[in-house]
């Protein structure tokens, strides 16, 4: 298990914080908007946000004609399936439940690097997966009702949750001499059209003038999770081994869970206070460093 630089560990903290309170935003949101033109304006405002970046910076657009196939495939796995998915369930199941299902994916990649790719994972990173694991089946304890009645919200956040751990393995392993920040707005891009015609062929009869609620969710999630935290995620994606990467962002359905209790009045259990010590001890799995060889 590597050790994180102090770069990564403020980037890893800014990204838990935003990420871990935008679930009980993004329920608001859609409570006012709707979900795939909510979440298309974000995806715009965030990639005019990058392009800003990449201007000022001076680095490149352009990316080589061969690496446009992985390119695509990384957008589909990291990008499109999450995004689309996520945010039209959103309105079938509580914020806090979401980021549960939604965060099921560290324990997916590490399965899948363990499995796939043969990734050597020490005995405290399956302790962390384990303990991830528990985490999340103690606070699904009382959804299992609502898992069988209405499954469809549900099944689709834990899909793009397998989806999107199988992107973060193919990121690392991408072999795409590409800046970070080049690679992220091409991604965000595709996905900005993609988002926008779901949105023009579904909810085009749906759409209004946004109210202040919706203005300023759409605002949060643009300029905050998708034009910051979102390119924070790849950096730290190419950068970790994705064992690393994915386990040490698991505070983040803990964030969600009780920002919805306090934001939204979604009621709290004891499962959900015993699944913090559980998500602490996988993210000790990952940052705690290792007794160095003699």
């Amino acid at each position: 298990m590597p050790s994180f630089t102090p770069r990564q560990l403020i980037l890893l903290v800014l990204l838990t914080l935003i990420w871990g309170v935008n679930w009980p935003i993004m329920k608001l949101g859609v409570m006012h908007f709707p979900p795939l033109s909510f979440r298309a304006l974000s995806m715009w405002i965030g990639l005019g946000v990058v392009f800003c970046v990449l201007l000022l910076q001076k680095q490149p657009l352009r990316i080589a004609r061969e690496h446009w196939g992985t390119l695509a495939k990384l957008t589909f796995f990291n990008m499109v399936i999450w995004h689309c998915l996520v945010i039209v369930a959103m309105p079938m199941v509580s914020s806090g439940r979401a980021a549960i299902l939604g965060y099921t994916m560290p324990i997916f990649s590490a399965v899948i690097g363990s499995l796939v790719y043969r990734d050597r994972l020490v005995a405290r990173a399956w302790c962390g997966v384990g303990a991830a694991l528990l985490g999340v089946l103690l606070l699904l304890w009382h959804e299992f009702g609502a898992l069988g009645s209405r499954p469809l919200g549900a099944l689709m956040i834990l899909f793009a949750a397998l989806c999107w751990a199988i992107g973060t393995q193919m990121m690392r392993r991408a072999a795409m001499p590409v800046p970070v920040l080049t690679m992220a707005f091409w991604m965000m891009l595709i996905t900005a059209i993609v988002l926008s015609l779901a949105a023009i062929t579904l909810e085009q009869h749906l759409w209004h003038m946004p109210d202040s609620v919706a203005v300023s969710t759409i605002l949060f999630n643009g300029l905050l999770v998708v034009g910051f935290a979102q390119v924070v995620w790849f950096v730290l994606a190419r950068s970790l081994p994705p064992v690393a990467s994915t386990l040490s962002v698991m505070f983040i359905p803990v964030l969600g869970v009780f920002s919805g209790a306090l934001w939204l009045g979604e009621v709290l259990r004891w499962q959900d206070w015993t699944a913090v010590c559980l998500m602490v001890l996988a993210i000790a799995s990952v940052l705690w460093p290792q007794r160095k060889s003699a």
